[in-house]
């Protein structure tokens, strides 16, 4: 029976409770919702489906699973059960194994299956797991390597090494049966290996480094080895042999190419007792963690979500008086960051991790007129209270693709790719660039919350310390939880731990309440916090004589900003210091303020009276601006008829060209010197046309658009609504049941169902090596019945060899109806 066919049985033997667990934990399975049972163990199967649930088992799960993977067979349905298992799996006991294949079958991995050939019918459990797992799992399950008939099969080089390799070893006296062929060579050398005690044996001879260099391989089947494909012979077993030549001599290391070495499956085996797992334990690693204080804890945070708040509000008043400007192959270069991180009196690092942090909560945006990062509009983050700009900051962050701290990381990649922007950069990744995304990162920062969580509740103490969580404890248990991530974690962990650190959700090393209450999904819980331990915004500034304004604590976001137009910042922290100068007292006039409006608002936001000395500067300067003044103009007309400029300037016909007098004999226009000359031509006057200068061209932009709303974090989807589910055990449960054919491609089981039941039928029979039947229709529409031997599957077409024909052809797999074993059908 077809593995699908039987996951299918399975699936519909269960109980809708069974079935609600299993889309909770893969709610890819009714995303789009399936028509049948066929069809959903069909898409149970699938290659991508079973890595996403591949990526949620601990390591527990994992061992478990690859141990049944490597001691099954999925063609010839040689199945296995627990207590076959646990003799494999050292350390663990009958009634762990048996439990962690029932969840693995609750998560449709597994399902139950006949006894092997000749094994009584017992009490005992079998199982067999899907059949896509071979190929998600990869070469090395267990990281143990690929047996010697499977190298044979797949390295010619070894093959036609190993019949002379064992005809050695046999004319030097050593226990191994001769061999004619390369497969008889194999199993030669699998047999002379297949036990500690033989590999024990056989390593008494060896090299002093021997034992070292072989415990290199003991959790990992390839490694690298210079000159790997060197010829080393056993003759030289006298002389100072090194233990790579003395492996490869005798077979135990195999070589892939010039530079790589694989461990065959009997040797790694045999080095870990003859167990394929040594390290199982059902209960994760405890970390040895420091400890801080709970004060110390929380002043850290609250110190770093007000400083992280105040940069960010200095930073948006500095893009909005100066946009930042992009490199050509996009980005921001190094001389806007020193002119930032001069304006902030901050490092370029940082600049950098705040511009990133900036961009992707959306207070910031790239124009695309202008080719520059610029702040939108009517921005509602710089008039919300503190704990709710947090609350943004923190929402963008864990549903943004985009990774902060790597600004200023160097570039993986090929060497030479982007060649003009590494060399601007120095070779490493520049804020607001594409090289800082990572499409997994939200997914990898909740699910390293949730393990700080976990840390800090497991390392809870009675006084009220709290544990201080390094990257290593974090990877340690990530590594346990999900190992088939450990990879993506390792290479974010120290990243995402530094950005939670100048959001808040640390303090001091340890995981603070805020980050505690995010990891929790609690929102509100983090807003109430925040709320209750954060000071409170101050509204008034102590104006000095040396015409500063010094701010006592942390200003309300519309205090700074204006603050910031008619003053410089100088300083660092939350005491900030404002100078005021001409030039400072200038740019606020510019924005459309007078004298009168300044004065009055330093009178209301001061707890001291209006120094003398900054009054007079105010007032002065208001004074002496203004009396030059400069405008846009795209051309001007010149005529010394005075009557015919009045006429065009009080004229119905020309109000488009925003026409204003400038003098008796000249008119100035907002529109380009060609367009005014074709609304003059049309009103019947004849204008000369003055090219000797540059026209003035207005590009037409895009109204720019209202600040993006509070971004919300949308966790990655875990489980269905309950709705969802429900609507989908209807259809299962009161749509007739399918009749399940012996031809996958009948029509009376879905087309989705169809196409797996298709391809495990064409890849089931290249690894036996099978002919197969199948309908074929060709160019016309006509249907062909063919008996072929399928070689390989790829990129939607199968390779096949046509016995009657003695050629090899390509077909497209949608144009297969039909295939069955041809074996089968004679019978």
């Amino acid at each position: 029976m077809s593995l699908i066919r039987a996951l299918s049985k399975d699936l519909e033997a269960r109980s809708d409770d069974s079935l609600r667990s299993l889309f909770d934990a893969r709610p890819d399975l009714i995303s789009p919702a399936v028509p049948d049972f066929a069809a959903l163990a069909a898409r149970a199967s699938g290659r991508v489906s079973v890595q996403r649930a591949l990526e949620r088992l601990n390591r527990p799960q994992m061992q478990v699973l690859e141990t049944l993977h490597l001691c099954t067979n999925t063609d010839t349905k040689h199945s296995a059960s627990a207590a076959g298992l646990r003799h494999l799996i050292s350390g663990s006991t009958l009634a762990a194994v048996e439990r962690i294949l029932a969840s693995l079958q609750d998560l449709a991995l597994v399902h139950r299956a006949e006894p092997p050939h000749g094994t009584p019918a017992g009490k005992q459990r079998y199982y067999l797991p899907v059949g896509s797992l071979k190929d998600v799992v990869g070469i090395y399950p267990a990281g143990l390597g690929r047996s010697y008939t499977e190298l044979v099969r797949l390295q010619p080089a070894f093959a036609q090494r190993a019949v002379q390799l064992v005809s050695e070893l046999h004319r030097r006296g050593v226990a191994i049966h001769g061999a004619t062929t390369p497969m008889e060579a194999a199993l030669a050398l699998q047999h002379w290996t297949s036990s500690p005690e033989a590999l024990q044996d056989i390593l008494s001879t060896a090299p002093e480094r021997t034992t070292a260099l072989l415990a290199k391989f003991r959790n990992w089947a390839m490694g690298a080895v210079p000159q790997a494909q060197r010829k080393a012979s056993i003759t030289t077993e006298g002389s100072d042999v090194g233990p790579v030549d003395w492996l490869l001599a005798r077979g135990l290391l195999v070589p892939l190419d010039a530079a790589h070495v694989e461990l065959p499956h009997s040797v790694g085996l045999s080095l870990r007792g003859g167990a394929i797992i040594n390290d199982f334990a059902l209960s994760p690693p405890v970390p040895e963690l420091g400890r801080t204080s709970a004060a110390l804890r929380r002043n850290a945070a609250l110190g770093a979500i007000a400083e992280t708040l105040r940069l960010v509000g200095e930073m948006l008043h500095a893009v909005k008086e100066q946009p930042l400007a992009t490199l050509r192959s996009g980005g921001v270069g190094v001389r806007e960051m020193r002119r930032l991180a001069d304006v902030l009196r901050i490092d370029q690092l940082r600049v950098g991790l705040l511009l990133e942090l900036c961009g992707l909560a959306g207070l910031i945006r790239l124009d695309v007129d202008s080719s520059s990062w610029i702040q939108p509009p009517e921005l509602e983050w710089l008039v919300l209270p503190r704990q709710e700009q947090w609350l943004w900051l923190v929402n963008a962050w864990l549903a943004s693709e985009r990774v902060p701290s790597m600004v200023g990381q160097p570039i993986s990649g090929t060497p030479g790719a982007a060649a003009g922007h590494r060399a601007a950069s120095g070779s490493t990744v520049i804020a607001l660039s594409a090289e800082a995304q990572r499409p997994d990162a939200p997914v990898v920062r909740k699910r390293i919350l949730e393990i700080l969580n976990e840390l800090t509740q497991e390392a809870a103490a009675p006084d009220g310390t709290a544990p201080v969580l390094d990257a290593a404890a974090v990877l340690q248990r990530a590594e346990w939880a999900q190992p088939r991530m450990a990879r993506r974690f390792s290479s974010l962990i120290r990243g995402v731990l530094a950005e939670a650190e100048i959001l808040g959700l640390l303090g001091s090393g340890a995981l603070s309440q805020l980050g505690s209450a995010i990891a929790a999904d609690d929102p509100d819980a983090a807003l109430a916090i925040l709320g209750e331990h954060l000071p409170a915004e101050l509204n008034h500034v102590l104006l000095q004589a040396d015409l500063t304004a010094v701010a006592p604590g942390y200003l309300a976001p519309a205090l700074t900003e204006k603050l910031l137009l008619m003053a410089d910042a100088e300083g660092q922290g939350p005491a900030t210091i404002y100078r005021f100068s001409p030039g400072s007292i200038r740019r606020a006039l510019d924005a459309g303020h007078n004298a009168q409006a300044l004065l009055e608002f330093l009178r209301e936001h001061s707890a001291t009276a209006v120094p003398q000395p900054l009054q007079y500067l105010v007032e002065d300067t208001a004074a002496r601006h203004g009396r030059l003044r400069v405008g846009a103009a795209g051309s001007f007309i010149q005529s010394e008829d005075e009557g015919a400029l009045l006429d065009l300037l009080q004229g119905p016909k020309t109000e488009g060209l925003g026409l204003v007098r400038i003098a008796p004999t000249v008119l100035i226009s907002s529109a380009a010197p060609r367009e005014t000359a074709q609304v003059l031509r049309s009103l019947g006057l004849s204008p000369s046309l003055d090219e000797s200068e540059q026209p003035v061209l207005r590009l037409r932009r895009v109204p720019a658009p209202h600040s993006p709303s509070r971004p919300v974090y949308t966790a990655p989807r875990t489980a269905p609504e309950a709705e969802e589910v429900q609507a989908q055990l209807d259809v299962l449960r009161h749509r007739p049941a399918a009749v399940v054919s012996h031809h996958p491609g009948q029509a009376d089981i879905g087309s989705e169902a169809a196409t797996q039941l298709g391809l495990e039928a064409l890849q089931r029979a290249i690894r036996l090596k099978q002919r197969i039947s199948m309908n074929v229709v060709d160019g016309m529409g006509n249907a062909n019945l063919e008996i072929v031997v399928p070689l390989s599957v790829s990129g939607g077409r199968v390779r096949v060899f046509d016995p009657a024909k003695d050629t090899e052809r390509v077909l497209s797999i949608h144009r297969i109806i039909d295939i069955e074993a041809a074996e089968e059908l004679r019978q």
